[in-house]
């Protein structure tokens, strides 16, 4: 599956459905989630529009496959 580029609201949809909550937020623009099932920690920075390479970076932090992330 093509990675491609998604909005801020669509990354934080799709953490919520894996399972990740809003641990803190940082003093920029990044967000800090965290999954207790999976003791998995997740940085999404908070950014209109979020480019392929950081999606696939949080896809690898989520322990999610791409077909998975794009599931949700």
């Amino acid at each position: 599956m093509k990675l491609r580029s998604l909005s801020y609201r669509v990354v934080i949809k799709k953490a919520r459905k894996a399972g990740f909550i809003l641990r803190r937020k940082t003093s920029g623009t990044h967000e800090i989630w965290w999954n207790e099932e999976k003791k998995l920690t997740c940085v999404i920075p908070h950014h209109h529009e979020i480019k392929k390479g950081t999606i696939k970076s949080i896809i690898d932090q989520m322990g999610l496959s791409r077909k998975e992330f794009y599931g949700l």
